[in-house]
């Protein structure tokens, strides 16, 4: 086990001890701020570590759970420590994460790995599945609430609320029992799966029992770095005359870059399967559990919840949603696809910083 991936989760946890302890002053901040992306990079080192002891496609579920528990607890305890301030913030993050990972993450393997190999196949019947999933939760949770009529355009009733959580955490549940047993094949790479110079050998047990409690001590690190820092967040949002979409934005990319340094790796390597099952499985993970844990929070700490998006930002998911349908349905892929989800995530990022 390397140096770092130990020393980091107990350095964060001795300063956010400190912050708590002292208060957050400049140099203070910096060094969080610091820590709290240490402590997500090696909080998906670890769940990585687990992942490969497991095996597929329990490995990418395994990350794919912890990037979502990772970005649930951000946005959880900035929505509890902003109030009304935060009432658009799990919008804006689910949003985000959708669009990183369906554009920036998918385009990325796609080029990266075209260009690489020329042309890279995937089991079309997961990542349709889930895809189709993906869709369906998205909408009920980001775009009904601008149509709905019980309350006032953008937000659900309590009872919406409740049936958009079930429904989002019933289709995640089903997915992931059809990912790890119904269909576990669909998941698997089609060629070359059982080939032992595709993957380094496992860690052993006992590696990856460490790596289980250091991965929950990193997942505490970030929880009470990220309630520490979120004023400072906010102000630099302020400060650069920034739309407040893009804390959403920040969270969002903070959780999601080592595990797409992973998809990218895994594409490289000519194991776009594994890519995809990242990118589906942390979409749908971001969804079906975010959405369930963000509700339970808004109804118990009466916390007001704005889910329905701006008319560009719906248009932007749906046209993500087509192109993405069109990459997936075949299960071939080449660097023409890579380069127009790249695109549009460019387009996302302009048109959140430029609305």
């Amino acid at each position: 086990m390397p140096f770092w991936t130990w020393l980091i989760p107990v350095f964060s946890i001795v300063l956010l001890v400190a912050a708590v302890a002292a208060g957050v002053g400049t140099l203070l901040a910096v060094l969080c701020g610091a820590a709290l992306v240490g402590a997500v990079i090696a909080a998906v080192h670890h769940a990585e570590v687990v992942a490969h002891r497991v095996g597929e496609p329990f490995g990418t579920l395994v990350l794919a759970v912890a990037v979502a528990a990772i970005e649930t607890a951000l946005i959880l305890s900035m929505m509890i420590a902003g109030g009304e301030d935060m009432a658009a913030l799990p919008r804006d993050a689910i949003y985000a994460a959708v669009m990183i990972i369906c554009s920036g993450v998918v385009g990325i393997c796609v080029l990266l790995g075209g260009l690489a190999h020329r042309e890279q196949t995937f089991r079309v019947e997961g990542a349709g599945a889930g895809l189709a999933a993906l869709m369906v939760m998205s909408t009920l949770t980001l775009v009904f609430p601008v149509f709905t009529t019980t309350t006032p355009a953008g937000t659900y009733s309590g009872l919406q609320l409740g049936f958009v959580a079930v429904t989002s955490g019933t289709l995640w549940a089903i997915f992931v029992f059809v990912q790890t047993i119904r269909h576990r094949d669909y998941f698997i790479p089609a060629t070359d799966a059982a080939n032992p110079d595709v993957h380094a050998e496992p860690p052993t047990a006992r590696t990856a029992w460490m790596s289980s409690g250091l991965l929950l001590l990193s997942l505490v690190a970030v929880v009470g770095l990220a309630k520490v820092l979120s004023p400072t967040i906010e102000d630099a949002v302020e400060a650069a005359n920034a739309p407040r979409a893009v804390v959403g934005i920040v969270i969002a990319a903070l959780v999601l870059l080592p595990e797409t340094w992973a998809a990218v790796r895994a594409a490289r390597a000519d194991r776009l399967q594994s890519s995809m099952n990242l990118a589906v499985g942390s979409a749908l993970a971001t969804i079906g559990l975010t959405v369930p844990a963000v509700v339970l929070a808004s109804i118990a700490f009466e916390l007001p919840l704005i889910l329905g998006l701006e008319p560009k930002d719906m248009v932007m998911l749906a046209l993500t949603f087509l192109v993405s349908a069109v990459t997936l349905g075949t299960g071939r892929t080449y660097m023409m696809q890579g380069a127009v989800h790249l695109v549009l995530f460019a387009a996302f990022l302009f048109l959140a910083f430029v609305p």
